[in-house]
C-alpha cells in the first residue's frame, strides 16, 4: 500500500527555519516526481515546489524562491523541504505528493500524505 507521512512542522517564529519530512512506503520513490503544497485558511491550495523523478530538477513557487530548499534521499525513500526566513504568510498545512515519472511543475499528483502543520508566528 502506497503512503506517505510528512512531519517536522510546527511552530516558529518570523525569520525561522524548519525542515519537513515526506516518507515513502509501498513504491519505489526513484520513479516518483515529488510535490509539496500548501493550505493556508482562506486561500487555494498553492503549489510551494517539486522535485523530478529522473533528472532531480526543481521548480519553486516565486513566493519561497531562495528561500525554501526541496531535496529527495532515494535510498532512504524520503523527500525534503528545507525552509528558511519563514514568514507568517507561509503558516498552512504542508502536504507532500506523489506522481510516477511525472514531470514538474505539475498540477495533478496521484498521491498525497495527510498534512503537517507549519505555524510561523511569534
Amino acid at each position: 500500500q502506497l503512503q506517505l507521512v510528512e512531519s517536522g512542522g510546527g511552530l516558529v517564529q518570523p525569520g525561522g527555519s524548519l525542515r519537513l519530512s515526506c516518507a515513502a512506503s509501498g513504491f519505489t520513490l526513484d520513479y516518483y516526481t515529488m510535490g509539496w503544497f500548501r493550505h493556508a485558511p482562506g486561500k487555494e491550495r498553492e503549489g510551494v515546489s517539486c522535485i523530478s523523478s529522473r533528472s532531480g530538477s526543481t521548480n519553486y513557487a516565486d513566493s519561497v524562491k531562495g528561500r525554501f530548499i526541496i531535496s529527495r534521499d532515494n535510498a532512504k525513500k524520503t523527500v525534503y523541504l528545507q525552509m528558511h526566513s519563514l514568514r507568517s504568510e507561509d503558516t498552512g498545512v504542508y502536504y507532500c505528493a506523489a506522481a510516477p515519472l511525472g514531470s514538474c511543475p505539475r498540477k495533478v499528483y496521484d498521491y498525497w500524505g495527510q498534512g503537517t502543520q507549519v505555524t510561523v508566528s511569534s
